[in-house]
């Protein structure tokens, strides 16, 4: 794939992987992005996973036509990224490597030598010039890694964007890119909001026609979209008007109150989505609750808490930073329902959260009170 004239991809598809980073399901695989500028002097941008190094090294090869690389620029030292940087030094000795003096620390740690023979440490607006073509790097530390930098391509316009834009899904996937690239952000980076705000206003600076991310598709056109969406998810903000219902339910009598809800709002002209943490892809509830302005939790009283699975979501979104948000709570306890007092307690460290003033509370089944109740929640939600 051309990138330009002088930017070529020699990334790779994995189709093999089940779980990124131990956790999150890739049914449509993952891309692993490298690119290499041919100029003077010639620029290999990152290299791929280690169970693609073969492939990897092959795709070089073929791009080079016989020619060297001068430099290795490693913008992230995620292994899925670094991990072939001992294969690229084996198999191009004389190359330099630039990076930031962050990245050569960790490399010690993975490889046991930090390259000190090869070394060219970059950071915030160092230039590094191939001829046509000169680079210029942009710190972005905690996005998601604390050594991360991005290059930016003045002859191409051209931003390579480390992990940023990025998304889940091999390229060859036929998929939604703001459904997979919202779930890979809010679960990889969405702690991170005020160092990806810090990022965006260094890019906006730039002249950016073209975004190479390190996952995921090129991205060429409409770049005010994919800018637009990083600003409202590291913000904070409302991507889209509606109500997510994230239950869980031991006997089927929360999940009715949750459905009920529903249809509740849906006969209001409410957008609702609903989601059963026991049986759904958790990071696709998790980036629903961000995505959506309107948030209600409904579960049970458990041991004295409330649900695993509700835990764990609830978990999920405060360590992301969830904020600026409005959250209901259905709570169901046959002697002594305690879950609303519990997950009020589990989003203290989240800002800006707005309890309705309506909380459901069900003992062990719906009746006319507890219907009554889901009403008024109805209600309040759609104000």
């Amino acid at each position: 794939m051309n990138i330009s004239e002088d930017i070529r991809y020699v990334g790779v598809n994995d189709r093999e992987i089940d779980l990124f980073e131990g956790q999150y399901t890739v049914p449509n695989g993952m891309a692993y992005n490298s690119y290499v500028i041919l100029d003077e002097k010639i620029a290999v941008m990152d290299t791929v996973d280690r169970n693609f190094g073969d492939e990897w090294l092959k795709n070089l090869s073929e791009v080079l036509g016989g020619r060297k690389p001068d430099y290795l620029v490693v913008q992230h030292m995620e292994p899925d990224h670094s991990a072939n940087i001992a294969r690229f030094v084996e198999a191009y000795p004389e190359a330099k490597i630039a990076a930031s003096k962050k990245a050569f620390e960790m490399m010690g740690q993975f490889f046991g030598t930090d390259y000190a023979d090869r070394q060219v440490v970059v950071g915030e607006k160092d230039t590094l010039s191939l001829g046509k073509h000169t680079l210029t790097f942009v710190t972005a530390p905690m996005v998601h890694w604390p050594e991360v930098v991005l290059t930016y391509d003045d002859a191409d316009k051209v931003l390579f964007s480390a992990d940023a834009f990025g998304k889940f899904g091999a390229l060859d996937a036929d998929e939604d890119w703001a459904c997979e690239a919202r779930r890979y952000y809010i679960g990889i980076v969405g702690k991170y909001g005020a160092q990806v705000q810090a990022l965006l206003k260094k890019a906006a600076a730039l002249d950016i026609g073209t975004i190479c991310p390190l996952h995921g598709p090129v991205l060429t056109e409409n770049l005010e979209y994919y800018l637009g969406l990083y600003n409202t998810w590291s913000s904070y903000g409302v991507e889209s008007e509606g109500v997510v219902i994230a239950y869980t339910s031991v006997y089927g009598n929360t999940k009715k109150a949750a459905l009920l809800l529903a249809d509740k709002l849906k006969e209001k002209g409410c957008n609702v989505v609903v989601a059963d943490l026991a049986r759904e892809d958790m990071a696709e509830a998790v980036g629903a609750a961000f995505r959506y302005g309107k948030l209600v939790v409904a579960t049970t009283t458990y041991n004295a808490e409330i649900f695993p699975f509700m835990r764990e979501f609830i978990a999920h979104l405060v360590e992301r930073n969830f904020q600026n948000r409005t959250v209901g709570i259905i709570e169901n306890g046959s002697w002594a329902p305690m879950a609303a007092k519990v997950i009020k307690a589990a989003f203290e460290k989240s800002r800006n959260i707005t309890f309705t003033d309506t909380t459901v509370t069900i003992k062990s089944a719906l009746n006319a009170e507890s219907t009554a109740q889901i009403e008024a929640l109805a209600e309040e939600l759609t104000k």
